[in-house]
């Protein structure tokens, strides 16, 4: 194998985590080729929240500039009774991001985020995206690894120094690894959908919102059988709605058809108002959450990213930006010299997983929290009435506030 194919990093996935490993990647001089299994790329879902630890690595690949104009930063982010509407909480955002964790906190329709990563990556002459391309094989080479994607009934074969598993919840490279290494596992239904809308804002639905919400805000309605965050997209014209509820198995695929009687039966004993705006709203798109529980993350020469590792529930508003961070990090930690990839596999794996750890078990206090009822809800009414936006941005430094340390070897 030849040096540049020897330093070439194969990628299975052009979603965020794929582009951002791309680009990471090529910043330090790698060729990269990334394989996507979808003929066109098109971003999946609506609305997307990044939080400062991953704006932070946006602006670092050149990344933020081309996202800004879109997207809105958001005044705070406030936390409400589905029921009486009363404000219960709330973390300013705004002028307090830069300030206290060095980055913005953005929200923005995902298809943004997705072209503005594209943008980046079409400047870098060492990256080339293969579309329609499913990765079917993975086998060792002399000096890397060698890869096979399939692609209108023929296959493409590349080797290189490492393959990056970035291709989501129903990875391709790791059913792969699961058919040699009982540590690699399929995803798992969480028990629990996602209900999503968009609407104009000045709509009837996006005019119910602002009524009872803040337009410029990050809100979430608390509510036993369900909660729903909402907030401003697309430079402001739109609202991203987004509710969680319990249900049944829908799909194997991002979305599917759910019975809207579910969403409905979930908000009994909310406020009118609420109830409308979801009216109004509709029809909702129905996403079976699924999550990713790996004993591992890496193999011989490979390693999964983002939702190919660790899918997790969206609760701590966190799967992009940890995927943003596993990027990032693997490419500061990935040698020139290939003879040291597995101990630099290592390291990474050993560092991630206490950052994803935490951050999986802030998600599960966060549904707890929301969902609470009876004297548990006023118990949580009570606590967060104590406690001033200050202090409550003041528990999330350890999240917002990460930045990567160099790692002395």
């Amino acid at each position: 194998m030849n040096e540049t194919r020897s330093r070439q990093i194969i990628i299975a996935g052009a979603g965020v985590a794929g582009l951002t490993a791309a680009l990471a990647f090529a910043r330090r001089g790698h060729a990269v080729r990334i394989f996507e299994q979808a003929k066109t790329l098109e971003a999946a879902g609506a609305g997307i929240q990044l939080s400062p630890n991953a704006t932070r690595i946006l602006r670092q690949l050149g990344v933020l500039d081309r996202l800004l104009p879109n997207a809105v930063r958001p005044e705070a982010v406030v936390l409400k009774d589905a029921a009486s509407l009363r404000e219960l909480a709330r973390v300013p955002l705004r002028g307090a991001s830069e300030a206290r964790w060095g980055a913005p906190y953005l929200v923005a329709h995902r298809g943004d985020l997705q072209a503005a990563l594209l943008g980046a990556v079409a400047e870098h002459p060492d990256i080339e995206i293969v579309t329609g391309a499913r990765v079917s094989g993975i086998a060792a080479a002399p000096q890397g690894i060698a890869v096979t994607a399939e692609t209108d009934g023929r296959k493409i074969e590349a080797e290189g120094q490492l393959l990056v598993g970035a291709d989501g919840v129903w990875s391709s490279v790791r059913t792969q690894l699961a058919g040699s290494e009982s540590a690699f596992r399929r995803s798992r239904f969480s028990g629990e959908l996602a209900w999503r809308a968009t609407v104009r804002a000045d709509s009837a639905a996006g005019e119910a919102f602002a009524g009872i919400g803040a337009g410029d805000c990050v809100t979430t309605f608390l509510h036993p059988g369900f909660h729903l965050v909402a907030y401003p997209v697309s430079k402001g014209s739109a609202f991203n709605l987004a509710a969680f509820t319990k249900g049944e198995r829908i799909a194997e695929s991002w979305s599917g058809h759910a019975d809207p009687a579910l969403l409905a039966g979930a908000m009994r004993g909310t406020a009118p108002s609420l109830t409308r705006l979801v009216a109004l709203a509709g029809p909702w798109t129905a996403f079976p959450i699924h999550t990713v529980e790996q004993r591992r993350w890496t193999a011989q020469r490979v390693a999964l990213i983002g939702d190919a590792a660790h899918a997790m529930t969206p609760f701590a508003a966190q799967g992009a930006a940890m995927a943003i961070e596993d990027a990032a990090m693997l490419a500061s930690l990935i040698p020139d010299l290939p003879a040291d990839l597995q101990e630099s596999l290592s390291i990474w794996e050993n560092l991630r997983r206490p950052r994803i750890e935490k951050v999986l078990r802030r998600g599960a206090l966060n549904r707890l929290a929301w969902h609470a009822w009876g004297p548990v809800a006023i118990a949580r009414n009570l606590v967060l009435a104590t406690r001033p936006g200050e202090k409550l941005a003041a528990d999330l430094d350890w999240l917002y506030g990460w930045e990567e340390r160099k790692v002395v070897r």
